[in-house]
């Protein structure tokens, strides 16, 4: 890749996806939920840092192997809000915003995936 990373909107919307989960987990029903909080973190975490290790290989069959890391990453996120809302930890508003972000970075990194397939043709 010629284009650092920071530069992609998909990794954009990575960081902004972890500072609205962040935020989430300081509430005041996840005092005592160490687990949930630091797996939901290490995981929105991980989104983003696996686009930037893929990308810097230079070889877009490494880094789709990376953006499929990262879209298993998006969907784990995903699931914890999910689990989050059915937990009662925090409401269906209070994840919305998170969860839709969740999904357009989904669908953003198959994009870029079927976009470097054609590219190793």
């Amino acid at each position: 890749m010629t284009q650092s990373f920071e530069k992609f909107e998909v990794y954009q919307k990575g960081i902004l996806l972890a500072k609205l989960v962040f935020k989430l987990m300081e509430g005041e029903s996840f005092e005592k939920e160490f687990g949930f909080k630091n797996q939901i973190k290490r995981a929105v975490i991980s989104i983003t840092n696996n686009i930037a290790e893929g990308s810097e290989y230079n070889n877009n069959k490494q880094f789709i192997r990376y953006l499929k890391i990262a879209k298993g990453s998006c969907a784990e996120v995903r699931s914890m809000l999910v689990l989050a809302k059915e937990l009662e930890l925090l409401s269906a508003l209070e994840i919305e915003k998170s969860y839709d972000l969740s999904i357009e970075i989904s669908q953003n990194i198959s994009n870029f995936i079927k976009y470097l397939n054609t590219k190793l043709k």
